[in-house]
């Protein structure tokens, strides 16, 4: 041990204190354990790590359980796959492959640096990147995704195996909160919907358009429009994700008690740029630049929810203004896997299998859910000879 290295030096200092280490046996023996103890390696050293194993064995380390494996398959949507990419630490294909000693890249999102004639590479990454509303002059530098396809046959050492055992029961669904395996939708002015049309849903996420001091490009509402709005109707056992601004943080929590709930948490997003880094220079803030956005969660009654599967924070890039994280929809759907969910304030891009959006910013009417379809006709009209449903009054 390192100890028992030390003792001879530890003996020799004692004896030369004592006026014992005056011989010239006794300077060779302390040089000679003094050499021995500066040229002992390092734990670095004994280890033998480079940065290619390092790479390897910080995969192994980071390999789910098959406990974990086994719950995430427990609560894996029907027939759905996730459309979540981890970004690679190393950004593109190149440095990649250069820094785990491989000869393809890892399986993760990569990027690839785009350098025209007036770009300097000098000046480093744009502080917008593909936000940039100056791209075609801007000198710095900016990104894409790296779509390139590598083979990788061979490559079994970068591949992570999710092990775990299928066909695990999930907990039964009620039939009129069970979810259909398209998506629905509503052009709608949410303010004059009649909400009884709807029927019940396991989750709700609405994303309000709060009036805020910014230009937005779209319209927002008064407050009093929110506190109206007739969401209590729609669940009697279920959870709600509000979206809020700094402002509406206060009026937010109103809202979700008039609406019947009790708030319970509250979810951060964590906004990233292209390159999965910490927007810094973010456009929203009036005192200071925004790197997060809030949603308050609340519950009413007794839903089936499964608790311990994602934590209160969600890392993701900004896109389109206002527009939130696809995260979000894997997370809602793991914590209550196979039930009908609502998104209020909707937009095409929103749209997915189980969910039905209402926002006067979608493309008509499209419900395929027998029971809705038969509510919606008795309290709007029927639909065409070719199937196309009639819009409810506010909208063109």
């Amino acid at each position: 041990t390192n100890q028992e290295s030390l003792m001879p030096s530890i003996m020799g200092m004692q004896g030369q204190s004592l006026g014992l280490g005056d011989s010239a046996g006794g300077k060779r023996g302390r040089d000679n354990d003094l050499e021995a103890l500066l040229s002992r390696k390092t734990q670095r050293d004994r280890l033998g790590v480079d940065r290619g194993e390092a790479a390897v064995l910080q995969a192994v380390l980071s390999k789910p359980s098959a406990k974990e494996a086994a719950k995430r398959e427990a609560f894996r949507t029907v027939g759905g796959a996730s459309a979540i990419q981890e970004h690679c630490p190393f950004l593109t294909k190149e440095e990649c492959r250069r820094s785990n000693n491989l000869p393809v890249a890892c399986g993760r999102l990569h990027f690839k640096r785009l350098i025209y004639a007036h770009t300097d590479p000098s000046l480093g990454n744009c502080s917008y990147l593909n936000t940039c509303r100056n791209f075609r002059n801007c000198r710095f530098l900016h990104y894409e995704i790296d779509e390139e396809q590598e083979d990788r046959s061979g490559g079994a050492q970068q591949q992570m195996i999710m092990a775990g055992p299928r066909g695990m029961q999930q907990s039964a669904v009620p039939k009129y909160l069970q979810a259909l395996n398209q998506p629905q939708w509503l052009r709608c002015d949410i303010r004059k919907l009649d909400m009884n049309v709807l029927g019940k849903f396991g989750v709700i996420m609405a994303d309000p358009p709060w009036r805020i001091h910014q230009d937005l490009p779209y319209g927002t509402m008064e407050d009093h429009e929110m506190l109206e709005m007739n969401i209590d109707c729609l669940q009697d056992h279920g959870v709600i994700f509000l979206w809020v601004t700094g402002r509406a943080m206060e009026l937010g929590r109103v809202c979700l008690k008039k609406w019947g709930y009790d708030r319970v948490d509250e979810l951060i997003w964590i906004k990233t740029n292209q390159l999965n880094r910490l927007i810094r220079t973010g456009r929203t803030g009036h005192w200071l630049n925004h790197s997060k956005e809030h949603c308050l969660v609340g519950i009413k009654g007794m839903p089936q929810l499964n608790r311990d599967m994602d934590c209160d924070v969600v890392v993701a890039e900004v896109r389109e203004t206002s527009r939130k994280p696809d995260e979000m929809y894997a997370l809602l759907e793991r914590l209550s896997p196979g039930t009908r969910k609502l998104e209020v304030f909707a937009r095409a891009h929103n749209l997915h299998p189980g969910w039905i959006g209402l926002g006067n910013q979608l493309n008509g009417v499209q419900i395929e859910d027998p029971e809705m379809r038969a509510r919606y006709e008795q309290t709007y009209g029927m639909a065409s000879p070719d199937g196309i449903l009639p819009l409810p009054p506010g909208v063109s």
